[in-house]
């Protein structure tokens, strides 16, 4: 299972390349994409099947029989890390029903990625995927996350993320949202905003409607149950520890929203 890049090109691993390279068969989620990065790779000889959604189950018994003839498989995605909503999941389960060995070679990926760019602080992330399109399965979805404490992180295409900017704001309420669209590609954009200027924000710009995104959300905020006043606490944390453990401390302490524990440390240390 090997990831390859999700935008440039210069992401793509060592242990990768070397892994494309000695396979005897490459399988492909749609081998014209894969085509193209091999050739880049000068890989162009290889052998490439495709292996896709609509007949992965089936194929899984050729990717059997072949390891069983002593071949190497490597299987990749059309970009990033194969099976993380995307095809995969039902070969693997199938070669490793079969008693053979299933080896990650990881790399780019793009649900990481916008996390680690994200700068949401969370005990937890639930990764979402992509929300059913319509209908009472997104309903039951959106109310399923609504509920959970954690931190969100979920997929969406160009052609729906406006629905679904309105859609998660009406389930989710005021919340921040970081909103990562062709990252690692040359247009690459990375904002955090209010849940609730969301929509507005993508409107604003044809550009902020093109191309794939991630979007990853503040968990539900903790109901507010302390009595403790937030800057009488933060004066006292402040006066021991660094901000950022600080604003964490204290928010836990008085249940007050992050964003605005923040602020408040931000004015007091001036």
């Amino acid at each position: 299972m090997v990831a390859t890049p999700i935008g440039n090109l210069g992401d793509v691993t060592h242990r990768a390349l070397q892994t494309l390279s000695h396979a005897d068969i490459v399988a492909a989620e749609d081998t014209r994409v894969t085509r193209g990065l091999l050739n880049h790779f000068n890989l162009a000889a290889k052998k490439l099947v495709a292996i896709h959604e609509h007949n992965e189950r089936g194929a899984a018994d050729r990717v059997i029989g072949w390891i069983r003839e002593g071949k190497t498989v490597a299987f990749v995605s059309d970009a990033g890390t194969p099976a993380v909503s995307d095809p995969g999941a039902r070969l693997v389960d199938a070669v490793r029903a079969a008693g053979l060995r299933v080896v990650p070679v990881p790399g780019p990926s793009a649900l990481t990625a916008a996390l680690s760019a994200s700068g949401i602080e969370a005990d937890g992330v639930v990764f979402a995927g992509f929300l059913p399109a319509k209908g009472a399965g997104r309903r039951e979805r959106l109310a399923q996350l609504a509920a959970a404490p954690w931190a969100i992180a979920l997929f969406e295409a160009p052609h729906r993320i406006l629905a679904t900017l309105s859609d998660l704001h009406a389930a989710l309420g005021d919340r921040d949202i970081v909103i990562a669209r062709e990252v690692t590609k040359k247009f690459e954009t990375i904002v955090r905003l209010p849940l609730a200027d969301a929509r507005a924000w993508a409107e604003g710009d044809d550009d902020h409607r093109r191309g794939e995104f991630v979007l990853v959300l503040e968990g539900r905020p903790v109901e507010a149950t302390s009595a403790l006043d937030p800057r009488e606490v933060l004066d006292l944390l402040l006066a021991e520890m660094p901000v950022k453990p600080a604003v964490a401390l204290c928010v836990k302490l008085t249940g007050g929203k992050r964003n605005e524990i923040y602020a408040l440390a931000l004015e007091l240390k001036k």
